[in-house]
């Protein structure tokens, strides 16, 4: 593992996820984490370490088919929201969601395929981009 100045890219593997994790949690200048990377770079594993990390345990999982999920934490109080907006074929389905009430709200915000929702997303957003280095090693870059 990897850690570097906001600058420069984290390199990680798969075992570093949850100090990576950690890490991305004290670095956040926004409550919402926008992902960004190519399929099966890691946005949901990465979110799932995060959502551990914020004391959500291992409830989280990837949205793709219902677009949102809700996360609590391990006393039941809400933790955060995790979009996937991969199969999204209008940007302005997020209006139907009601997107701009979660955001509004004090909470964690995991956004995957934020590209597909470019312009309702606020200006103050905290972005991750990973690649894939290789089949164990990822690179994030904030």
């Amino acid at each position: 593992m990897h850690l570097s100045s906001q600058s420069n890219p984290i390199i990680y593997k798969q075992t570093d996820l949850p100090k990576i994790a950690s890490e991305l949690i004290s670095r956040a200048t926004s409550k919402i984490l926008c992902f960004t990377g190519q399929m099966g770079a890691g946005k949901t594993t990465l979110i799932k370490a995060i959502v551990k990390e914020l004391g959500g345990g291992n409830s989280a999982n990837s949205p793709t088919f219902g677009i949102v999920n809700e996360y609590h934490n391990t006393n039941g109080n809400l933790l955060g929201y995790h979009f996937d907006f991969y199969r999204l074929e209008d940007e302005t389905e997020v209006l139907d969601l009601g997107f701009e009430d979660y955001l509004n709200q004090d909470t964690w915000v995991f956004i995957e395929w934020p590209e597909k929702i470019s312009s309702f997303l606020p200006d103050d957003v905290f972005e991750i981009d990973i690649d894939i280095v290789d089949s164990n090693t990822r690179k994030i870059s904030i």
